[in-house]
């Protein structure tokens, strides 16, 4: 799966403020994840409405996580760009009749789509820090949040 620009960045933003832990600069930022000064810009302002990051102005001023790594997941992330990855869900039209099979196709999907949100709700952005400083633990990153979804469905 490709991800969009701001997606990509947004995600890279977050993580380089997780590994940092501090207040960086949009320049910092920018330079350091190759992302274009601007449009980070742009994008910092979707994390802050989203309750993801903080905005610090003054000369010393830049963005900081608003929470800790362990309380924001890649879901919420993603949804803070949720205009570039609108999933459109058109509600079946009242009075249209839709044949067995598109019944079972909308329901079929719209599982698909609250399992892809239950996963990426289950991983936060300190799982991610953890599965880089610990490469053989990736796997068992995944499959620990597998199971957490699988067991959130359930229930």
């Amino acid at each position: 799966m490709k991800l969009k620009a701001s997606v990509d960045y947004g995600v890279r933003a977050v993580l380089y403020l997780a590994i940092s832990d501090g207040t960086c600069s949009s320049r910092e930022i920018s330079d350091e994840m190759s992302i274009p000064r601007d449009y980070l810009i742009q994008l910092a302002l979707k994390l802050r409405n989203a309750g993801i990051i903080k905005a610090r102005p003054g000369k010393n001023g830049g963005y900081v996580l608003a929470r800790k790594p362990s309380e924001i997941t890649l879901g919420q992330i993603l949804n803070a760009f949720d205009n570039d990855l609108k999933h459109v869900r058109q509600p079946m039209k009242r009075g249209a009749k839709a044949s067995e099979s598109a019944l079972a196709v909308r329901e079929v999907h719209g599982m698909i789509m609250d399992s892809l949100d239950s996963y990426l709700d289950a991983i936060s952005v300190e799982d991610l820090i953890r599965a880089y400083n610990d490469t053989g633990k990736a796997n068992e990153l995944v499959a620990a949040a597998l199971e957490s979804t699988a067991a959130k469905m359930r229930s």
